[in-house]
């Protein structure tokens, strides 16, 4: 059956409980941060009545059990980066189930075969399509000796985003970015909380530090994510050389797994690797070191910068989308170009030389990080839900992109906060 053919009884009353179907590149394969919000989100709404449905790739063994009900989709593992997958659409037997389960919403979190099918699916039947933004794809090209590409996806992109009714995106800064690149669909806030309680600096265990060869006056810069190029790992380890050859002393913590981490560890041979840490033990990480250095500039948001954060350290990040609206420059920590690896450097010899530096700076970041409170970012989505469903009837539903908002001349007129 051809995905286009219109469904009957759409859309459905307003006043019953909220269908929501999310198609997720991976929901469940890797654990990242992306999947990981999407998750939370999922539980949230289910803890608030409302009926969801989850269609993404799965493997044989998942990072983790997914929240809801999951419907496997076909895929292929991604080139390169065989942990990931790559949905191919709506096939017979997922699309079967999306028409039974008759969605009020359709949400798509990336811009791959399998959004792209729900956009089609959306467009066909009155269903409102929203989108919403966890990496930026076009910056991964690089890494990937595809740079030249990058101008090409940027336009697919923006087509993408364009045919959604919402799109959600974590920041201010993504925002501005979206609508100079010639995104003109309606943006919405989808910003991230942190457990505070979790990730807390009374955490910190100096035994646990001894027992990875760290002495209690040691200055420990810790990077935490997957070890991957993308992550900025270039400017870390040169950064990192040129605070030695400085003369300051610290050891460096890497929290996380990839395959990167052989070429890693060779530029950094005193580096202490934990491998993937979760829960508790990741949280007792972040207390135990002294500086959060993230170089990182392919994130949306920067999940593990909040954390670090909630856990009382300072931070130095490269500027971009996943630390510009989070870290208040020479407040909580430091923004500086990626390029610019004598600022990072300095940066760095600042906090590790100076206790007092960082002992401020550590407990501004941890107090501003209760800005980040996740049972009200998660209702703010679905109040986005809820005006999707009934903003449109299904034969508007179907013209597609939305017209400029006035938030796409001026975000504060608008009132956009985190």
């Amino acid at each position: 059956m051809d995905i286009r053919e219109p469904l009957h009884g759409f859309p459905r009353p307003s006043n019953d409980p909220l269908r929501v179907a999310l198609f997720s590149g991976n929901y469940n394969c890797v654990k990242d941060g992306a999947n990981q919000a999407l998750n939370r989100l999922v539980r949230y709404l289910e803890g608030q009545g409302v009926d969801v449905r989850v269609y993404s790739p799965t493997v044989e063994e998942p990072a983790f059990e997914p929240a809801g009900t999951l419907v496997s989709v076909p895929s292929v593992p991604i080139p390169k980066r065989s942990e990931y997958r790559l949905a191919l659409g709506l096939t017979p037997r997922p699309r079967a189930d999306l028409k039974r389960f008759r969605p009020d919403v359709l949400h798509v979190s990336s811009p791959d075969p399998l959004g792209y099918a729900g956009l089609r699916f959306g467009a066909a039947n009155g269903i409102p399509v929203v989108g919403s933004v966890h990496t930026r794809f076009e910056t991964y090209l690089k890494y990937y000796a595809l740079g030249g590409l990058e101008g090409v996806a940027k336009r697919y992109l923006t087509h993408f985003y364009n045919s959604c009714r919402h799109l959600y995106v974590p920041s201010d800064c993504m925002a501005k970015l979206l609508r100079a690149d010639g995104v003109r669909t309606e943006i919405r806030p989808w910003s991230r909380g942190v457990d505070r309680t979790l990730f807390d600096p009374a955490r910190r265990d100096l035994d646990w530090r001894r027992s990875l060869g760290i002495a209690d006056d040691e200055v420990v810069i810790l990077f935490v994510g997957r070890v991957v190029m993308e992550k900025g790992l270039k400017p870390f380890a040169d950064t990192l050389e040129r605070l030695s050859s400085a003369g300051f002393p610290h050891r460096v913590l890497v929290v996380g797994d990839g395959p990167a981490r052989d070429w890693l560890a060779q530029r950094l041979p005193g580096a202490i690797f934990t491998g993937y840490l979760s829960g508790p033990n990741l949280a007792r990480a972040y207390a135990s070191a002294d500086i959060f250095f993230n170089p990182s500039t392919t994130e949306t948001f920067g999940n593990v910068t909040i954390e670090a954060m909630a856990s009382g350290l300072p931070t130095v990040c490269a500027r971009g989308t996943g630390s510009n609206s989070i870290v208040r420059d020479r407040e909580t920590g430091f923004l500086i170009d990626q390029e610019d690896v004598r600022a990072l450097c300095r940066a760095l010899g600042a906090l590790t030389s100076q206790g007092d530096m960082r002992r401020r700076m550590g407990q501004t970041a941890r107090g501003a990080s209760a800005a980040y409170d996740w049972d009200a970012v998660l209702s703010a989505v679905l109040r986005h839900y809820c005006d999707a469903r009934t903003s449109r009837t299904a034969d508007e539903a179907t013209v597609m992109p939305a017209p400029v908002p006035a938030f796409a001349r001026n975000s504060s007129e608008a009132g956009w906060s985190l």
